[in-house]
């Protein structure tokens, strides 16, 4: 019986291969392109969740009650992680975490890697394999270092490097170190990245610091006993915060901060490991959304949805040339459920042979995939048996729905109703019209994201940040020499270069450099009884100049004169926190026992990510504070022979070190890495689902002129012109993307209005964003439908006329 089954569904299909062929062309893309996002989306949601412990293991951070309201801070101070573990039960593990990129040597090369200081228990935290050396204590020594095999491999030429030495530059210098383990390379769905990690105790000034509460610079991860609640530790930690942090305390209520709900003023908080990944600031405070990755998946689901809506359509619309069959096999004693597993086994064979077809082309196309999209994802990642067994699902859930309604509606047909031929479409129509109305929302939704997110991106990209990034190259300062030193050198390497017009130096990077680094500088100070907070750059002399930075009053720092060393600039933002009618000349308690006086306002510009506001800024040009980076303005039109002229002096400067330069135009392209992922993927989904939408309203554009044929014929006839009749052909389908676009503006404008908000500098919503979308859907509906309806109407009318 099953075999039978089989056969007829074949001979069906083969009979009508131009809806056969349709069907499985738009369901083939529609899997292909669902498997594809659905590997993005859980490689996105995967970040961090191989972790053995990863239910015990957190980040910690504390929320601080301010006179604007509450804000959250992720740095801790130096004593802060061992106390935490010696004086709050329930902690069974703490680790430290501090990155920055240092100063490799072996022999004569010199490499700038990503180097972390971490405490010891950070191996028995975190789930990443240690394939030679020490497991349990590899940082056990202060000189201990341990390398990833792929770090090994760069820097040894093999793997197995135990025992051996390299030395790291550290506070300046360069100190030897062992190497005593190796790890297995970090997995990219980590938000952990090291090349090499050695101990805390290694940080510079790190026993000055030990018992300083007030300085912070790194991370503190967590890992609680078992059993042991969040929520209850994060009340039984409050003693520990009133403690050490009383001066922060105190703080905030002279300032008038208000106390939290529980009556506090600063609250030890721990954020799950598999949350950090999906953090953005928002007022102040964090906010874990995995909206991303969810959007990439509902995409996928969106653009099944569609071509399933199109295998419904056509299925029903096809069933009045079955209408003889099915009264036939009535006649001849065939029951519902055998009508409807024969129509079903149809549906089913469909489906199938998509789902394969769309998996083929899903691995064919997936390296062009992961690289057009930056999504480092494999289909390992989806292949374990809950995947598999969810993917199964949804195909049997889809073919149920999609494929057994029309069997169905079919099954239940009358014999009578059958056997005549005829039958009242009129609620099939109706259907149809529903759930065209339905997929052509969905496209015009996607349509309508699509030109947002590409207008906001671009806003962006060319926004006006208040500094000149066109001209400007920076690179790490990554050499053996100190970097004031370095930044002397270059200028006597490049001072008779015509292309090389300014040369300066910062502690600091704009945006994300070549190396992926990136950096920030904070301090706080008293100020008049009052807690000051302020983002801190060390720059060197031309900064201001290099930079194109804009002066709003005062001066620029000034070689000649001595006492600029120990004198500040300040941005508006700052100006404004100080609450000063003229912060001209006054002076700042920055260090200890030493002030600052303020010599020039800069005009705001924005040092930080586009989705944050610009924050008070402090600069100053104080010898002994360490820069990082060169800042080279070039002129204009000569990019290429400049990068060359910098790159030739470096090498003649530090002839081992790697020279990892980048315009700043680069770098801050390089923080819109995920709108500029998110726009690709929306506008891809977007094309797909506007070409399954078309396909579905070609098919259906060729069934209405199958079915009205000779009264186009009788209509030419009678005197009716091609004008007329394609115009009668089409203006039902036009008026069904019509509804859509009324039903999709409104849904529209509130989820781009809404994406939007996690942007502080933001493009206005125009209603020519939505008058676009619906336009360009309709005439891509226009040109589906007049392909066909165009040819009929110019066909011969007596030929139409003798259609049977």
């Amino acid at each position: 019986m099953f075999r039978n089954y089989i056969k007829i569904a074949w001979r069906n299909l083969i009979k009508d291969k131009t809806f056969t062929g349709l069907n499985i062309l738009g369901l083939s893309i529609a899997f292909a392109a669902a498997i594809l996002l659905s590997i993005a989306s859980v490689y996105e949601l995967s970040f961090d969740n191989f972790h053995k412990n990863k239910d015990r293991l957190f980040i910690s951070y504390f929320v601080s009650q301010k006179p604007n309201g509450a804000k959250a801070t992720i740095t801790q101070p130096i004593a802060m992680a061992p106390t935490l573990k010696e004086e709050v039960p329930g902690v069974k593990y703490t680790s430290r975490y501090r990155e920055g990129y240092n100063l490799v040597k072996k022999g004569d090369k010199e490499l700038l890697l990503d180097v972390v200081f971490l405490d010891n228990d950070y191996f028995k935290m975190f789930s990443f394999p240690i394939i030679y050396g020490k497991k349990n204590d590899p940082l056990e020594n202060q000189n201990s270092v341990v390398v990833t095999a792929e770090t090994a491999d760069k820097i040894f030429g093999e793997k197995n490097i135990l025992g051996k030495t390299i030395d790291i530059q550290v506070g300046g210098e360069l100190k030897p170190f062992v190497v005593t383990a190796v790890l297995k390379d970090l997995p990219k769905n980590t938000n952990d990245n090291l090349s090499l990690a050695i101990s805390m105790e290694n940080m510079p000034d790190y026993q000055e610091n030990l018992s300083e509460w007030g300085h912070r610079n790194h991370h503190v991860y967590v890992q609680l006993e078992n059993g042991v609640d969040v929520n209850e530790f994060e009340k039984n930690a409050q003693k520990f915060t009133n403690l050490h942090f009383q001066g922060d305390i105190e703080d905030a209520k002279r300032d008038g901060a208000q106390p939290n709900a529980e009556g506090n003023f600063k609250k030890l908080k721990l954020m799950p490991i598999t949350d950090w990944h999906f953090v953005k600031i928002k007022n102040h405070l964090f906010e874990v959304s995995r909206s991303y990755p969810y959007l990439i998946f509902g995409i996928g689901m969106l653009i099944i949805l569609i071509a399933s809506v199109n295998f419904i359509n056509m299925s029903i619309a096809r069933s009045t040339k079955r209408l003889k069959e099915i009264g036939m096999r009535k006649t001849l004693g065939a029951a519902k459920s055998q009508l409807f597993i024969q129509f079903w086994a149809e549906s089913v064979f469909i489906f199938l042979t998509s789902a394969i077809i769309g998996l083929l082309i899903s691995l064919l196309i997936a390296d062009p995939f992961q690289s057009l999209f930056r999504v480092p994802a494999e289909f390992s990642s989806i292949i374990n048996p809950s995947m598999i067994l969810g993917f199964l699902l949804i195909l049997a859930v889809i073919t149920l729905i999609a494929g057994g309604y029309p069997a169905l509606l079919l099954s239940k047909l009358k014999t009578i109703q059958s056997l005549k031929g005829k039958l009242d479409m009129s609620g099939k129509n109706r259907l149809r019209n529903v759930l065209m109305v339905f997929q052509f929302s969905i496209a015009i939704l996607l349509v309508t994201g699509t030109l947002v997110l590409w207008q906001q991106l671009h806003f962006m990209q060319n926004k006006n940040l208040g500094f000149n990034k066109e001209q400007v190259i920076a690179f790490p300062l990554n050499g053996k020499k100190s970097a004031r030193e370095s930044l002397k050198l270059l200028r006597n390497e490049l001072q008779d270069h015509p292309y090389i017009v300014n040369i300066s130096g910062a502690d600091n990077i704009l945006g994300i450099d070549a190396t992926g680094s990136r950096f920030e500088s904070q301090m706080g100070f008293e100020y008049k009884g009052r807690n000051i907070n302020t983002n801190v750059l060390a720059v060197d002399y031309d900064y201001i100049e290099t930079l194109d930075l804009k002066l709003k009053e005062g001066r620029d720092f000034n070689r000649n004169f001595a006492t600029d060393s120990l004198s500040l600039i300040i941005n508006e933002k700052m100006a404004k926190l100080l609450q000063e009618e003229n912060p001209l000349n006054i002076s700042l308690p920055i260090e200890d026992n030493l002030d600052y006086k303020i010599i020039g306002i800069l005009k705001d510009y924005n040092f930080q990510d586009l989705n944050r506001e610009i924050a008070p800024l402090t600069i100053s040009v104080n010898p002994n504070w360490d820069l990082y980076y060169a800042y080279i303005k070039v002129a204009p039109n000569t990019a290429s022979q400049s990068y060359d002229a910098i790159k030739k002096a470096w090498a003649n400067i530090e002839p081992n070190a790697e020279f990892a330069a980048s315009f700043l135009d680069e770098n801050i392209d390089r923080t819109f890495r995920n709108e500029k992922r998110l726009t690709s993927m929306i506008t891809s989904g977007s094309i797909i689902a506007i070409v399954l939408s078309c396909i579905g309203l070609f098919a259906m554009s060729i069934l209405v002129v199958t079915q009205r044929t000779k009264e186009i014929g009788v209509r030419k006839i009678v005197g009716a012109g091609v004008t007329n009749i394609t115009l009668l052909l089409t203006k039902d389908f036009l008026i069904l993307v019509g509804i859509a676009f009324v039903i999709a503006t409104p849904i529209a404008w509130y989820f781009t209005n809404e994406w939007l908000q996690n942007y502080v500098f933001r493009i206005e919503l125009s209603v020519w964003f939505f008058i676009a979308a619906g336009v360009l859907s309709l005439l891509i509906a226009v040109a589906t439908i007049s392909f066909r309806t165009i040819k009929a109407a110019l066909q011969n009318p007596v030929k139409s006329l003798r259609t049977e």
